[in-house]
């Protein structure tokens, strides 16, 4: 069936892609990983960026534990030089809080920029969490937890201390990226956990998911990146700008909690309102692939990538559509999934080299061939893959019983 050859495709793209990261990121001198490789496996530059070492070492660990053929010393040991690394050095103590993280360190180590965002600290609760379930070392998981907390005070109590500088024309916006960062990491810490602790993070879920609704504006015609801190659009650019993969991520982050919450009314909103809306107005119906940006009203968006085809939003798409027809079982949904799997698996991943490209021009051609670079590590094409083989699985045992 279809079902049985999208799962093998998913099952052998994800060893090769598992593979590439093992075969040329490793960083055996210093620890962490190389996240700069050509399109070959060369490493082009040795910095490190901090959430991509994050990222890493996350899913090393969740394939570690959750899937049989990963279950390897090899894998454990990457992911336990990389969560020492950031453990080391991803804190840069001198700026003010004890938990602030770099964005960017020098191949030993050294903090070499620092950014104003909770990102970086994210993934590293993701990374401490997620190593501390496979090693059961309580102190890192003691650390996540602290660190959350810090990340939850930042965002829902007072910024100051990330060290934006207050400007008189500058008022408070809310990115949907951070209430979404949020719900995963709420998701991370609560996996099959109990207690007071995980009561306290499902206070914080359910914030972050009215947080994304809020998003949904113009009287639920389309997802906005950037609204008030009210809940209102924002004027000029910045407010009607959309990000039709991050909406498509954001669908299955509130399906998925819609699905363990039991909440329907929340199930059909992620699904008719995050997926089908950024799908409709962000698909290329000439050329095929997801725009990287729009603007609501229809001008031409500023960021001079707009047009491009980014690896990553495919990636979200598949995922978000496999689950909803997964959990609906709505043939239409199943469509969608196939389109952008058709588009996604012929112009993003390299037979040649393994791994695939993460930029293409509006036509569909690579135009920046490297496999890792600043922003692409290793995370959304394999947590992709890993998430579809799991779900295709599900279906298919069903089918089978």
């Amino acid at each position: 069936s279809a079902l049985q050859r999208y799962r093998e495709q998913m099952r052998t793209e994800l060893d090769k892609v598992v593979e590439f990261w093992q075969k040329y990121s490793h960083d055996t001198q210093y620890g962490g990983f190389f996240t700069c490789i050509g399109k070959d496996g060369k490493i082009y530059d040795e910095l490190k960026y901090v959430w991509l070492q994050g990222r890493q070492v996350w899913m090393y660990c969740r394939l570690y534990r959750t899937m049989e053929r990963f279950n390897k010393p090899e894998i454990l040991e990457a992911a336990k030089s990389g969560g020492a690394f950031l453990r080391r050095f991803a804190r840069i103590p001198n700026s003010g809080s004890p938990w602030k993280c770099a964005f960017c360190l020098t191949r030993d180590g050294k903090a070499l920029k620092v950014q104003r965002t909770i990102f970086s600290e994210c993934f590293y609760v993701m990374a401490m969490d997620e190593l501390a379930r496979v090693t059961g070392d309580k102190d890192m998981q003691a650390e996540a937890a602290q660190m959350m907390d810090q990340l939850v005070h930042w965002v829902r109590v007072d910024p100051s201390g990330l060290g934006k500088p207050q400007l008189s024309g500058d008022t408070p916006v809310c990115s949907m990226a951070v209430p979404m960062m949020l719900l995963c990491l709420v998701q991370q810490l609560t996996e099959a956990r109990s207690g007071e602790e995980v009561d306290k993070y499902r206070e914080v879920g359910g914030w972050c998911v009215k947080q994304i609704l809020q998003h949904l504006q113009r009287g639920g015609t389309a997802i906005l990146e950037s609204v008030s801190s009210e809940g209102k659009e924002l004027p000029g650019c910045a407010g009607r700008l959309q990000n039709p993969g991050h909406a498509l991520e954001a669908g299955w982050f509130l399906l998925q909690y819609g699905l363990e919450n039991g909440d329907q009314e929340l199930q059909r909103t992620a699904v008719d309102k995050f997926m089908e809306i950024p799908f409709l107005t962000g698909w290329d119906k000439e050329h095929g692939g997801l725009l990287y940006f729009l603007d609501v009203d229809g001008y031409c968006p500023t960021q001079l990538e707009w047009s491009m085809k980014l690896w990553w939003p495919h990636c979200e798409a598949l995922i978000a559509y496999l689950m909803a027809y997964s959990h609906t079982k709505e043939p239409a949904l199943l469509e969608r999934f196939s389109q952008v799997y058709d588009y996604t698996f012929s112009h993003f991943s390299d037979a040649e080299n393994g791994e695939w490209f993460g930029y293409l021009t509006q036509q569909g051609k690579v135009t920046l061939d490297f496999k890792g670079g600043p922003f692409k590590g290793f995370f959304h094409v394999p947590r992709c893959l890993y998430m579809c083989e799991k779900i295709l699985d599900s279906i298919l045992n069903k089918q089978e019983s």
